[in-house]
């Protein structure tokens, strides 16, 4: 009687068993919905969730929730750099390495994203793979906290030919799409890394040429640019040894130019001890205003690039603001030379100020100190990264912040800039007409002299900053960018010249003497 209770018994308890496998035969899990075993990444959990890439579409459905698919694939990411129990992960659909790295880094860092490799680090003598992402020096710097090192993972997602995370402007009119199938990840240190100085560059290869509507929507991926010095007025895009050319370029230009500027000041000084009338003139105290900005202008450029980013951000800020105040002070001076020129040449009666050359001065060091005060105010200086066609960084200078502040560098550089130069244009125009033109009467005395008319104007040039306006053509091709460099940092040397010439003695058998007694009368003319 035992025997058929105890056989009854296991009948009963396989039925509960068979009844328990078709109740789950019958309500199966739904892995993508997200619901089910969210914090579980073993390698079953893994393979379930990435079968959803060709079940699955963009907008959803009842059987798949793409937030949820999007939250454990992120969480995936920081679990494995919360654990840290493993280096590699290589699966056939995920791909991934997380490392530990120094925030004290002086170079960029680059990794290489090859869809059938666990990403790895590229060294510095490799060629860059066309697949990649950079890490740039300065985001260790934008990190939260004091951190010696940070945990970095990074994904490679393999999601077939599915749509799941997709957007419907990558796709061609075929059916198939511009970009490969895959997703990248960077997870840091479990924090929320956010106002980036320069941005992360992640580069992804074409698997086909996109049609040329596309290329604009593909075209997101960095290209900065910058020059140095000078042309900072300037974005052309150019690679870092140009950019080091240009910077020695620059450097060894200023560098001659506050030779000569050193020299123009010393010799305004002497003419002034030793002759009377010389002090009551107020051209060559105009002349040498001009001289002395553009002197501290070149030291200030010097000085800023050979700092670098180095000291606080105080200091930063302080090199910034400097380096602003002297070139819109160069900029002020060139326009109040213009200013007097048309008093000069063209207006010629009634020109009467009193105390002209103080009221000069407080336009030429004043009008460029409130501006600088004003962008001070908005915390518009910081460190400047310039980069070149990769995104990379080829020099740091404290000039305007990235971001909001390039507005305030637009409107009190740029704009500034064109108002005075396009004043002294108009202005060299009108002197350069009158030359021509007005002296017809005296042409039978003056025959072969017309090269003279035009090393006046030459001279003249220098003072308005005539070399300002080879920005314009700069566009036109890199030998033009070159030229600018050159002849913009060698304005002193030209000044220098002019000063010379027009204030040594016999001026009457000089190419610019007419100019020298039409000073003189000005000058005259306001005592």
């Amino acid at each position: 009687m035992a025997t058929p209770r105890g056989l009854g018994s296991l009948l009963l308890l396989l039925l509960l068993l068979t009844s328990g496998q078709e109740k789950t035969t019958e309500q199966p899990r739904n892995t993508c919905l997200g619901r089910n075993n969210i914090d579980k990444y073993d390698i079953l959990n893994l393979n379930d969730k990435a079968s959803c890439f060709t079940t699955c579409r963009p907008s959803g459905s009842d059987s798949c929730n793409v937030e949820n698919l999007q939250r454990y694939w992120l969480n995936f990411e920081a679990h494995l750099v919360k654990e840290g129990l493993t280096e590699k992960v290589n699966m056939t659909f995920l791909k991934a390495l997380v490392q530990n790295l120094s925030t004290n880094t002086a170079e960029d860092l680059y990794f290489s994203l090859k869809p059938s490799q666990i990403p790895r680090q590229v060294m510095k003598d490799e060629d860059k793979p066309p697949d990649r992402v950079r890490l740039p020096k300065s985001f260790f710097r934008s990190l939260p906290g004091n951190r010696s090192e940070v945990r970095l993972a990074i994904t490679i997602l393999d999601i077939g030919s599915g749509t799941l995370f997709k957007g419907p402007q990558l796709g061609l009119g075929d059916g198939s799409g511009v970009l490969n199938n895959h997703l990248v990840g960077l997870s840091v240190g479990q924090m929320h890394v956010t106002k980036l100085a320069e941005p992360l560059e992640i580069v992804f290869s074409h698997q086909r040429p996109p049609p040329p509507v596309l290329l604009s929507l593909l075209d997101a991926w960095p290209c900065c640019d910058h020059l140095t010095f000078f042309a900072l007025l300037l974005r052309p895009t150019l690679d870092q040894s140009t950019v080091h050319i240009l910077t020695r370029i620059s450097q060894a230009g200023c560098g001659v130019s506050m030779i000569f500027l050193a020299f123009t000041i010393i010799l305004y000084a002497v003419l002034r001890l030793s002759r009377q009338r010389f002090k009551s003139e107020d051209a060559p105290k105009i002349h040498v205003a001009l001289g002395g900005s553009l002197f501290l202008l070149n030291l200030a450029f010097l000085v800023n690039v050979g700092s670098g980013s180095k000291g606080s951000d105080a200091a930063c800020w302080a090199r910034g603001a400097v380096f602003h105040y002297f070139l819109l002070c160069a900029f002020t001076w060139m326009g109040l030379e213009a200013f007097h020129l048309y008093l000069l040449a063209v207006r010629v009666f009634n020109t009467y100020f009193g105390h002209y050359f103080l009221k000069l001065s407080l336009v030429g060091w004043g009008l460029p100190a409130l501006m600088v005060i004003g962008t001070g105010s908005a915390n518009s200086y910081g460190l400047y990264t310039i980069r070149d066609r990769e995104n990379r960084t080829s020099l740091e200078l404290c000039w305007f912040r990235e971001g909001t502040a390039m507005y305030t560098l637009y409107i009190t550089v740029h704009g500034y800039f064109l108002i005075t130069f396009l004043f002294g244009m108009v202005v060299l125009a009108l002197v350069a007409w009158k030359i021509f033109t007005l002296s017809g009467a005296t042409a039978v005395k003056e025959q072969g002299q017309n090269w003279k008319k035009v090393l006046t104007i030459l001279g003249l040039s220098s003072l308005l900053g005539v070399t300002w306006g080879l920005a314009i053509f700069t566009p036109l091709g890199l030998s033009t960018v070159y030229i600018f460099a050159l002849f913009n940092s060698l304005q002193g040397v030209f000044i220098c010249c002019w000063f010379t010439i027009l204030y040594l003695p016999s001026q009457s058998t000089t190419v610019s003497s007419s100019t020298a007694r039409l000073d003189q009368a000005h000058s005259a003319s306001q005592e």
